[in-house]
């Protein structure tokens, strides 16, 4: 019988990395926010922590649907990590205004992660928007062990 590789993420947690498309809406955020807080919850994050994720993915998707073209998709990446959950969104958009563009909102964001990024690019007919964080299993203000 042949061995299948795994990574050491997968073979500690149960936990591969998940990418999930759904239409750029309001109402599909709360479908990711329970694909974190179940990576999270697998991966053994306290509640506190898992609670931090789901709100932070709700304010980072939120964001990004606010400033998606009509009739586009919202991507989402959930990558585990040895030292926490690396999650990508993004959606397409027709201007190139940031996430940060909204104060309130991305100081929730930053406040929830460990550490919050952003970019916006140009591509054919618009521009793609993103926003990466990362979330550890403990207080949101401190980063990866």
């Amino acid at each position: 019988m042949s061995e299948v590789e795994t990574s050491p993420v997968a073979r500690t947690h149960g936990v591969r990395d998940v990418e999930v498309r759904v239409w750029a809406d309001a109402e599909q955020v709360p479908l990711l926010r329970s694909f974190a807080a179940d990576i999270a919850m697998r991966m053994d994050f306290d509640l506190d922590a898992i609670e931090d994720l789901r709100m932070a993915v709700d304010e980072a998707c939120s964001l990004l649907v606010r400033a998606a073209a009509a009739d586009t998709a919202l991507y989402a990446w959930f990558e585990p990590q040895e030292y926490g959950i690396r999650v990508r969104v993004q959606v397409d958009a027709e201007r190139a205004q940031p996430p940060s563009a909204d104060p309130m909102g991305w100081q929730i964001l930053t406040a929830l992660a460990a550490s919050v990024t952003e970019d916006v690019e140009a591509v054919e007919g618009g521009h793609r928007i993103r926003v990466e964080l990362l979330a550890v299993p403990g207080p949101a203000g401190v980063g990866p062990r």
